[in-house]
């Protein structure tokens, strides 16, 4: 029996009238659908400007030098084409076991990266998809309408979660490999032993616009269980033995919750944007909720 698809379609329908939005100008992009705040070659009026040696003679204003004897230059608002680049988490710890209710993170991951592709794809946006663990896998780049849905959909339908999540490792591998600025939309648990707020800062200090989307399991914040207990690390097979009650319950969920505002505050100093998704919200909430709130889209 064949796999049900990532988003069926009446939410592909719903998705029809959004827009990924970014909040920075990034001078010299060109061509997208989104307005940015600077002037160039364009087709909306947006101001004059005096005509300095060396501007193009074609955007001069001629009739208001016949009125006043002194040469304007036509200013447009342009379109950017601003790099979009979304990281999807896929190591083991996204696909961890959980209340089987709902989505694990792994799969919830797939279907919102499809979902924020989709809307790219109706305005004609061109998204790289990029999994990663402990390195950046081979990605897949959609763009050219919302016919080109299918092969990206089919590309996350046969991702696999696989190996330890290296925050750091990838981040350097990100900036050398792409190192023209623009959206980075980040997709994970954000799970990393070593830490992964120093390189998101390496990702923002590059000059890119994060969006940050952290993913949990009921679980992972509010532990369900009560007594004595061995963990396995999904990713590193490591082996804990402890004993949990109400008050450890407490202090867990007390530090999961300083860890979610320790990624917020990483995005909000770059002027980024954070949002905190349990699987067990339903996804048209998350993009018409959540995200809308934070204008990742509108």
């Amino acid at each position: 029996m064949p796999n049900a698809p990532l988003l069926d379609r009446h939410f592909l329908e719903r998705l029809e009238r959004l827009t990924i939005h970014w909040q920075r100008s990034f001078q010299g992009l060109v061509g997208g659908h989104n307005r940015s705040n600077f002037a160039g070659g364009g087709q909306e009026f947006l101001d004059h400007r005096n005509y300095h040696h060396g501007d193009d003679l074609r955007a001069v204003n001629w009739r208001a030098f016949m009125r006043l004897d002194k040469m304007f230059l036509k200013m447009f608002q342009i379109e950017p084409r601003v790099p979009v680049r979304m990281l999807v988490d896929t190591s083991m710890s996204m696909a961890a076991a959980q209340d089987s209710r709902f989505d694990n993170k792994f799969d919830y991951a797939r279907r919102l990266a499809a979902a924020l592709c989709y809307v790219g794809l109706v305005r004609l946006d061109t998204i790289e998809v990029l999994p990663f663990s402990g390195a950046l896998r081979e990605g897949q780049t959609c763009g050219g309408g919302r016919h080109r849905f299918t092969p990206l959909s089919r590309f996350l339908e046969a991702l696999k979660p696989e190996g330890a999540t290296n925050f750091l490792g990838v981040s350097r591998q990100f900036l050398n490999d792409y190192p023209q600025r623009g959206l980075v939309i980040v997709i994970s648990d954000f799970l990393d032993e070593s830490g992964c707020d120093m390189a998101l800062q390496y990702l923002a200090d590059y000059g890119n616009e994060l969006m940050l989307i952290q993913l949990w399991a009921e679980e992972d914040r509010t532990p369900p269980w009560s007594g004595e207990f061995d963990f396995v690390d999904a990713e590193s097979n490591a082996r804990l033995h402890i004993h949990v009650d109400a008050e450890a319950r407490r202090h867990y969920t007390e530090e999961f919750d300083r860890f979610a505002a320790s990624l917020k505050t990483v995005a909000m100093r770059n002027n980024g944007r954070y949002a905190g998704l349990p699987t067990s919200l339903p996804l048209e909430e998350a993009i018409f909720g959540n995200l809308a709130r934070i204008r990742s889209i509108a």
